[in-house]
């Protein structure tokens, strides 16, 4: 990496040229919907639809799914409007939402997952690189123009029994997938736009917390997210996926969970790149969080084919593994670029990670192994206190090529007791 990083030494004065405020890397304007308020609901959508009113009680050991997508999809039927979970704890599975029909948790509300994957829907899920059958999550949204998800509740995916039959599969077969431990995701939007989250707090989800495939316009903003690491780790609990989305907000939120606490996704295997199915992530904006414990601040892979056009800005870190981690598959072409990471503070793992990741390595017959491309990666204005290796960088050219990484205005305090050399 020494030698990348002096030939990229003189590129920083041209860096700064590109990465201007409001501009994304690749030198394009960003789009005014990044610095608006979200939209207040006016007209069908305003209208609430109080949950308890229409024969849905306050006991947290009755399944009341039925009754809860019945208030659904009567305000569905009448244009639109917002269902509303007063004070309490309900327990539930997964309901679907429609477009302009929203969900709003008062104060003090809960929204419980059942802990029995038997009461889920099976529906199709872009998971592991495929659209496949898979375990929906607790809340749906399919083909939205329109859905909103907003309060000072709390949506709590009660996974604890989940996680500990993840554990127990992996005791028996390491090679375990997630395809093989069932378990739902706490939120799931696909094929949608004009998405919000705002405001609540999203706990202990049996899987991923939150997760966006193929939408555009969303926008995640001042929620709390949390999942455990001690003392039964909630496996694969990443914060938010971004799944092949365009037009990506995420802003004053705070992340603890057990895993990636952002991924930037979109697929997998050896001809990714050609799948209809997958896609490439662009104008992605995360800025003004805070980031606990988790794998990293924002993830790309492991199972992506691109990312184009991400910042990462304005953010603390308080114990996340990494800053900015790339993971590069050999089974998978990838190509990420145009990354902008300024203005971090705190402490962290690494500064900057980049590895092969082989997990589940599969070239499907494939003879090549697909290049993949990491480039015009701009890290600046940073002051982190670093636990391992600020720079932890693998290079292998036979697999993937990494160009046009700057650093600017890069100050580090190394607790890494790491060796010269290492």
């Amino acid at each position: 990496m020494k030698k990348i990083l002096s030939t990229l030494a003189g590129l920083a004065i041209a860096g700064l040229t590109v990465f201007a405020a409001n501009v994304w890397p690749d030198g394009t304007k960003m789009d005014k919907w990044f610095t608006s308020a979200p939209a207040k609901l006016s007209g069908p959508e305003a209208v609430r639809y109080v949950i308890t009113d229409y024969g849905v009680v306050r006991d947290s050991t009755l399944l009341q799914t039925e009754a809860i997508q019945k208030v659904i999809d009567l305000a569905a039927g009448n244009g639109g409007g917002t269902v509303v979970i007063p004070q309490g704890t309900f327990l539930t599975s997964s309901l679907f939402f429609k477009s302009k029909t929203h969900l709003y948790l008062e104060k003090g509300a809960v929204l419980k997952g059942s802990d029995d994957v038997s009461d889920y829907a099976v529906v199709p899920v872009h998971i592991e690189g495929v659209i496949q059958p898979y375990i929906a999550a607790l809340v749906n949204a399919y083909e939205c123009d329109g859905f909103s998800v907003r309060g000072e509740g709390v949506i709590d995916g009660n996974g604890l029994r989940y996680w500990r039959d993840f554990w127990t599969r992996r005791r028996v077969n390491p090679r375990c997938t997630n395809l093989e431990a069932l378990r739902p995701r706490l939120f799931y939007a696909a094929n949608s736009k004009n998405v919000l989250l705002e405001g609540v707090t999203l706990r202990n989800p049996g899987f991923w917390t939150t997760h966006f495939y193929k939408c555009d316009f969303v926008r995640v903003k001042d929620i709390v997210i949390f999942a455990p690491q001690k003392p039964v780790p909630a496996p694969s609990s990443d914060g938010v996926d971004v799944d092949g989305c365009n037009n990506f907000h995420i802003t004053g939120c705070r992340f603890q969970n057990s895993d990636d606490l952002i991924a930037i996704k979109g697929g997998k295997g050896p001809w990714a790149d050609q799948d209809p199915d997958n896609a490439t992530n662009s104008n992605i904006l995360v800025e003004n969080c805070w980031f606990g414990p988790g794998s990293a601040m924002v993830t790309f892979g492991s199972e992506c084919v691109g990312g184009h056009n991400v910042i990462l800005r304005n953010c603390e870190g308080a114990g996340a593994s990494r800053v900015l981690w790339l993971k590069m598959r050999p089974d998978t072409p990838q190509n990420y670029e145009y990354i902008l990471v300024e203005n971090i503070t705190g402490t962290v793992g690494n500064f900057i990670y980049v590895h092969p990741w082989t997990q589940f390595f599969d070239l499907k017959g494939r003879e090549d192994i697909p290049k993949s491309y990491g480039s015009h990666i701009l890290m600046r204005n940073c002051d982190v206190i670093c636990t391992r290796k600020p720079y932890d960088i693998v290079e292998k050219p036979e697999e993937f090529e990494l160009s046009d990484i700057v650093y600017e205005n890069i100050k580090i305090d190394d607790r890494s007791q790491q060796q010269p050399g290492r």
